[in-house]
């Protein structure tokens, strides 16, 4: 007898696209509509999500396109261990190593496993509180990466946020010491997180501060979780910021006290976003045989990934640094263009200047009427707005910033006039961005009353 319809749980009923990915699902629909229409198909920029264009590192493209291992070319496909063949393992720690000063010699362990995200979630379910409670929540600072949250989310995990705010002067407010070591006191955090390289603000966070921040995470006995997915890239005289260049001289009792977790990933800086290999790096030997121990459910990382990741086992540390000064000057170039261009445009906007990683902030707050809202405009862009450039109908993608803060329910989202640009896309269509947007910003305007 039919009993009705089965029902999704609750969790995929209030579940909803993450904001870097909705905009391309949107126009996804748009361009299959366009298509069974017979219309002109339109095309979209997009700069929505950090899916790096640039090619990979010769040597692992290489070895993508000549593999080495006997037993892959055999077609001998095996499990290996959870934590990832111990080649792969030498690799990220070889990098952290290249940035690191001649007397520093931390003891670093490495589990492989598929990106930044994927190590997030690992990080949460072994530093946080029983699911559904508000103990040992997880400690951000505002605005940060949109998955981090939703991975709080997904595993029932309390997030903390401490909140900085894009200045009139285009810069985001730094967040004191003092502030990060009175919300830990209030809130008792498992771990804080910090984004040396920031993902989405684009500032550097310098050495001295993490310094700071370190000390205070000792004393109170909590993890220090550092996303360095864009180490190395940065544009300032400053020297390069990591967890790992601590050591007892500037933080006493930091190699001791074993708290340090860093989130590693070939996508950025190694331009293999579709590579699908990062890895948890930390100095406290039981975490990391726990984590390995939370990682045997999904048995293994990709043999074939892990693979191509291992051309770079040899690289130098002269090499690995001639590499990543490469992809800085490039994003150093896009990133100041893309500044200048859209003050061309729209001389009263708010754009941030990035000192680091690949990502601009654009806020509209000055220009745009009253009840302006991001994820109704990117709706926009995506389904209905188009531009006539050269003949070709087109578009923009663009990130709602609302997803990227984690506000009181009583606030309004600072990111309600806030979109996020990855600067990801070749030269030539990177130039196209701020025209676009200045042209389907105006459509959006005008069809409000």
């Amino acid at each position: 007898m039919h009993k009705g319809i089965a029902k999704a749980s609750a969790f995929f009923e209030s579940i909803k696209p993450s904001c870097i990915r909705n905009a391309q699902i949107l126009f996804e629909k748009r361009t299959e509509q366009e298509k069974e229409r017979g219309e002109k198909v339109t095309i979209a920029i997009n700069t929505a999500i950090g899916n790096v264009s640039l090619k990979t590192h010769p040597k692992m493209l290489e070895r993508y396109l000549n593999p080495t291992d006997k037993e892959l070319k055999n077609g001998i496909w095996k499990y290996c261990n959870t934590q990832g063949r111990e080649l792969c393992n030498k690799v990220f720690i070889n990098i952290v190593r290249s940035f690191l000063k001649e007397d520093n010699n931390p003891e670093i362990y490495s589990l492989i496993d598929a990106g930044g995200s994927n190590i997030m979630k690992v990080v949460m379910l072994g530093i946080c509180g029983n699911p559904g409670t508000s103990d040992k929540p997880f400690l951000i600072v505002d605005p940060t990466y949109t998955n981090y949250k939703s991975i709080g989310e997904e595993t029932g995990r309390s997030v903390i946020a401490i909140t900085r705010v894009l200045q009139k002067n285009e810069k985001f407010t730094d967040v004191p010491a003092e502030t990060v070591e009175k919300a830990i006191k209030k809130y008792k955090p498992g771990g804080l997180l910090i984004i040396p390289y920031d993902n989405p603000s684009g500032q550097l966070m310098r050495q001295e501060t993490i310094n700071k921040y370190a000390k205070i995470c000792v004393e109170n006995g909590i993890f220090l979780i550092s996303d360095e997915a864009y180490r190395g890239l940065h544009y300032t005289d400053d020297p390069a910021p990591t967890i790992w260049n601590i050591t007892n001289k500037e933080v006493p009792n930091i190699e001791e006290a074993k708290i340090r977790i860093s989130i590693e990933t070939m996508s950025k800086v190694f331009n293999a976003c579709g590579l699908r290999m990062g890895a948890l790096l930390t100095d406290n030997e039981y975490f990391y045989n726990k984590a390995i121990a939370a990682n045997t459910t999904y048995l293994c990382p990709s043999v074939v990934d892990q693979h191509i990741v291992e051309a770079l086992a040899e690289e130098s540390k002269e090499k690995i640094q001639n590499w990543i000064s490469q992809q800085r000057k490039y994003y150093r170039g896009i990133l100041k263009k893309l500044y200048d261009n859209f003050h061309k445009v729209l001389p009263d906007i708010i754009v941030s200047l990035p000192e680091a990683s690949i990502y601009s902030v654009i806020d509209v707050r000055n220009i745009a009427k009253t009840d302006f809202n991001a994820e109704d405009f990117i709706t926009f862009c995506a389904t209905e707005g188009s531009v006539s450039i050269d003949g070709r109908k087109m578009t923009l993608l663009v990130s709602p910033m609302g997803g990227f803060y984690n506000p009181k329910t009583e606030e309004r989202n600072p990111g309600a006039t806030q979109m996020r640009i990855a600067c990801v896309l070749k030269e030539e269509e990177m130039d196209l961005v701020p025209k676009l947007f200045v042209e389907l910003f105006k459509q959006y305007e005008s069809q409000k009353t």
